[in-house]
């Protein structure tokens, strides 16, 4: 039986950016028109964001970009980023869009679901048998850490082997509440899942991680029916390579999440594939494909948008409370690349598909 329909129409505001984002962004709203029908309508406002934010308006974050965000029901995203952006003042560059975006609505945990399928495991860089049937899921906390610590900056070194030179100094801090809302949300998910918990630190060399990992044990506690294991972070790399399937829910910080993602993201043949999901303590989220702005390929109808198209998914899931829709995309998704769709990206013997293309093949098969 389907979820009810919702009381009234959702806002989703897209929020395309630089790159490819405007091309993976329009085929995942293709997609999402094509579910419209009984019980089910949208309304897609735009927005800009990042570069092309700050080329138009001399703000990679405009306020008008941030009421919209803050008053929709979610928000999907595209990419942001040019490197020609890079000479700017720090709050001036496009991906300080995404930072004021998780600040200003609250967001502080990224859920990126990583699957490989059995008959999609060829598409893994890792051989079959260890690629065949990884299901897991890499949960970061996304507020605290090095990356938002207090104070960080430039100075004169004041002591050690390079005294008087010039150095970047950047603090790294967690407060018990901070650790104990992530860990709740990894908790929450693998009692849906198979009840096993990954937590990733590095509690052998930092107070940090020794606070952490003492916040997530007491979390437990709460819930005797997941198992609870950790690894330094370092060997939990390690171990996403050597055996992926081992893992359930990957529970991290900020800065090893970022990078544990892209690892877990890349084991299924493309960091095209996995989409994430930045969700705060109420419905309101913002869904992403999570890779770059490749400026390379942008406007040459060839980006996967596979992720981005799966980000609407998980947006239907988490915000517009559409489960079973999601579903029906997810599957969708699957049954393109089982029939052998392929973009360039992931393209192996037969000639690849263009990024309108993948999406028109998504849309069929939801249709068929």
């Amino acid at each position: 039986m389907g979820t009810p329909a919702m009381k009234s129409i959702p806002t989703i505001a897209v929020l395309a950016g630089d790159g490819i984002g405007p091309e993976i962004v329009a085929e995942a709203l293709k997609v999402l028109r094509a579910l419209r029908g009984p019980g089910f309508d949208f309304e897609a406002r735009t927005a800009l964001v990042g570069g092309a934010a700050y080329q138009q308006q001399g703000h990679p974050l405009p306020e008008a970009t941030l009421d919209l965000a803050r008053t929709a029901d979610a928000v999907l995203f595209g990419a942001v980023g040019d490197p020609k952006h890079d000479p700017l003042p720090p709050p001036l560059r496009p991906e300080q869009a995404i930072l004021g975006l998780r600040r200003e609505l609250g967001l502080f945990a990224a859920l990126k679901r990583v699957t490989v399928p059995a008959e999609l495991a060829a598409l893994s860089p890792l051989r079959h048998d260890r690629a065949a049937g990884i299901d897991l899921m890499v949960v970061r906390e996304l507020a605290g850490d090095v990356y938002t610590g207090r104070p960080r900056g430039e100075r004169v070194s004041p002591d050690g082997a390079f005294a008087g030179e010039r150095e970047g100094y950047d603090t790294m801090r967690y407060a018990q509440g901070e650790v104990r809302r992530i860990a709740q949300v990894a908790f929450r998910l693998a009692r849906q899942r198979s009840g096993r918990v990954c937590n990733v630190d590095k509690a052998n060399v930092l107070a940090t991680s020794r606070l952490w990992r003492e916040v997530v044990v007491d979390v437990a506690r709460d819930h005797p029916e997941v198992s609870l294991d950790h690894l330094y972070a370092d060997n939990a790399a390690m171990q996403l390579i050597m055996k992926p399937t081992s893992f359930d829910v990957i529970l991290t910080g900020n800065l090893f999440g970022d990078i544990l993602s892209d690892v877990a993201a890349v084991l299924t043949g493309s960091i095209a594939l996995p989409a994430t999901a930045l969700l705060g303590d109420g419905p309101r989220g913002m869904y992403e494909a999570g890779h770059g702005t490749a400026l390379d390929i942008a406007g040459r109808d060839v980006a996967n948008p596979l992720a981005c198209i799966r980000a609407a998914a998980l947006m239907l899931r988490h915000s517009l409370q559409r489960p079973d829709l999601a579903g029906r995309v997810e599957t969708a998704i699957d049954a393109v690349l089982k029939a052998g769709i392929r973009t360039a990206d992931l393209a192996g013997g037969g000639p690849p598909v263009g990024t309108r293309a993948m999406g028109d093949a998504v849309v069929s098969a939801l249709q068929g």
